[in-house]
């Protein structure tokens, strides 16, 4: 599984003109499921977003997770993760699991942070044509893949 994660003061995302999922102060995660991806990675992952350490202390140093920090995360499915350009100019998206494995994929990651955030995890939509809109704060982005824990 990967994972562009970006911290924000806001996040929101659209499909047909109107908002689907919105948070404020917290991660926007951008969510990938590959082929080889299995309820380990989807667990690796869930537990790495949410005890990550990207959120200041009081002394501004980055020491507190998303957990500690009370913020919210807005997750949105995004198959283009796993895009390779290798070949040409014109991206192929063969290692992205196809949607009838990755949407129930996704749905069990959401169902994983929600778990451990002990909160609603608002979501795009599966498949949808989405805008997704952010503040971006810092900027912090972090590409996480569970294949490739760095």
């Amino acid at each position: 599984m990967r994972v562009l994660l970006q911290r924000v003061q806001q996040a929101s995302v659209m499909v047909d003109s109107e908002v689907v999922g919105k948070i404020e102060r917290g991660l926007l995660l951008l969510c990938g499921v590959g082929h080889s991806d299995t309820e380990a990675d989807l667990v690796w992952m869930a537990g790495k977003v949410s005890k990550l350490r990207i959120f200041d202390d009081d002394n501004g140093v980055m020491n507190r997770s998303i957990l500690d920090s009370g913020g919210e995360i807005l997750a949105v499915s995004q198959f283009t993760l796993f895009g390779a350009y290798s070949k040409g100019n014109r991206p192929s998206w063969g290692s992205a699991a196809p949607g009838e494995i990755s949407q129930p994929m996704f749905e069990r990651f959401v169902q994983l942070l929600e778990a451990q955030l002990g909160k609603p995890i608002p979501t795009g939509v599966f498949g949808a044509y989405m805008q997704v809109a952010l503040v971006n704060d810092g900027p912090a982005t972090l590409l996480l893949d569970s294949k490739n824990p760095e």
